[in-house]
């Protein structure tokens, strides 16, 4: 998909799960969606999009994969700058403070990735880079 067309069709999907309160967009590949807010490390301004996530008990868990390309996804980028982030799972919003798996919590995580979505494992053969899995840590 083009760069273009995959920023059009992820700022629809934003303006229905936002005005929805996530009615429409929660779900996308038979997986739960969450909507990432970052603060853009050039620019200052909110950055936002939609991924599929996972859960450790209360903690979501989203992969920065941008489909394989060869470099992190903005959003990630934003992430390494500045961990702090807003999270809207549903209605729901809440602060959390990201932080990239360790080595062995990634090798933990890979086969559930792969198992909660399957174009992961072509997105993992696009790329020589290793595709971070982030916890988005809620803070109290």
């Amino acid at each position: 998909m083009r760069d273009i067309t995959a920023r059009r069709l992820s700022r629809l999907h934003i303006f229905l799960y936002r005005i929805t309160g996530g009615l429409i967009g929660r779900r996308l590949v038979k997986n739960d969606m969450l909507l990432l807010t970052t603060r853009g490390r050039k620019t200052g301004k909110p950055h936002r999009v939609p991924l599929l996530y996972l859960t450790d008990g209360d903690t979501p868990v989203v992969i920065a994969s941008w489909g394989g390309r060869p470099n992190h996804p903005q959003w990630y980028q934003n992430l390494q700058a500045d961990p702090r982030a807003e999270v809207q799972i549903r209605s729901t919003k809440m602060p959390v403070r990201a932080r990239t798996a360790t080595p062995e919590e990634r090798a933990e995580w890979w086969p559930r990735v792969l198992s909660a979505y399957h174009g992961y494992r072509t997105y993992e053969s696009n790329t020589y880079r290793v595709i971070p899995v982030v916890f988005l840590e809620p803070v109290s």
